[in-house]
């Protein structure tokens, strides 16, 4: 993920490494802090960003196939796409494999690495893309780096958001979260829940859908809507007013349990006061997913929740880096 600019007055163990990275960048940096790199080349403009899934972090084999391994992390990548209004070109990944016990080729057995590509290949089909190359390392664990290339005539970045927009998200909340907590306890899980996990679909048609439509600030939810929420008030300057009774959530996740879930791929979109939830059901409509206003944006800073006509604590998101 492209990391998150303005970073002033936020804090952790991520935040710290990316301001120290970027001090020491200087002026070798680009224009940091959206989901992609965004370049001009000539009448089109190139949208960048890479994405790595580790073993033991992002996850593990005794919960996915390596299959399921692949389209995660081509997923998590190509949400990055969508979150610009992008339409995907193709992938890069850099495979970081084990050394295999008892070595490798005997008939019938699983190629770890193929069954990823598998997945990668799957996804990536799946939104009109190819792989287009990569590379091959041993090592300690399983590595997926994806890299995505795209390409978008109207980039929505997360700083255009102004105060009086409407805050909407797309589809429903809560099911990652609500299938890895399964996973973690070794629980029975529906499969409708496990595959909102394993192969969460990238929102690009409804990425491309809302810029056409537009949208003033997007991103995608991969940290948890507030903390995500949080990361698009810091760009645009504004602050967000999030009312949780309006929040789409998954079966038996309650929306504080919602806002906190990562690993949605979901977008959270700001759209101008005009757009009506008339306007909103054609998303749907159109063979993708539901859009729901959940808020507003307003003068100020940061995310506010509320219920019932109450303020409640926003959840922090996911940090790599935190104790």
């Amino acid at each position: 993920m492209t990391p998150h600019l303005p970073m002033a007055g936020r804090g952790g163990g991520e935040f710290d490494q990316l301001r120290a990275i970027f001090e020491r960048l200087g002026a070798a940096a680009g224009d940091l802090g959206d989901d992609c790199a965004l370049v001009p080349l000539g009448d089109a403009t190139l949208a960048l960003s890479i994405d790595a899934s580790l073993e033991g972090v992002h996850f593990r084999t005794e919960w996915l196939s390596f299959e399921e391994i692949g389209w995660r992390a081509a997923g998590a990548a190509l949400s990055d796409l969508a979150a610009e209004g992008a339409e995907p070109v193709g992938v890069l990944v850099s495979l970081g494999l084990p050394a295999r016990k008892g070595g490798s080729g005997e008939r019938g057995a699983v190629e770890p690495g193929a069954e990823i590509m598998a997945g990668v290949g799957a996804c990536v089909a799946s939104v009109g893309a190819k792989v287009l190359g990569g590379d091959l390392v041993r090592s300690e664990r399983y590595l997926v780096d994806v890299a995505v290339i795209g390409t978008v005539t109207r980039p929505v970045r997360r700083r255009g958001a102004r105060p009086g927009d409407g805050v909407w998200v797309t589809g429903v909340l809560g099911g990652a979260a609500r299938a890895l907590a399964a996973l973690r306890d070794g629980r029975s899980i529906d499969q409708e829940t496990r595959a909102r996990f394993a192969r969460a679909t990238p929102r690009i048609a409804a990425g491309t859908w809302l810029a056409a439509r537009g949208a003033t600030a997007m991103i995608d939810i991969s940290d948890g809507l507030a903390a995500d929420a949080a990361h698009l008030a810091a760009a645009s300057g504004v602050a967000l007013e999030i009312d949780l009774e309006r929040v789409p959530c998954w079966p038996e996740v309650d929306p504080l349990a919602a806002v906190a879930s990562g690993e949605e791929y979901e977008l959270l979109v700001t759209l101008p006061a005009a757009f009506t939830q008339a306007e909103a059901q054609g998303l749907a409509q159109s063979g993708e997913v539901r859009l729901t206003r959940i808020g507003a944006c307003v003068a100020g800073a940061g995310v506010r929740l509320s219920a019932h006509g109450r303020v409640v604590p926003a959840p922090a998101g996911w940090d790599h880096f935190a104790p």
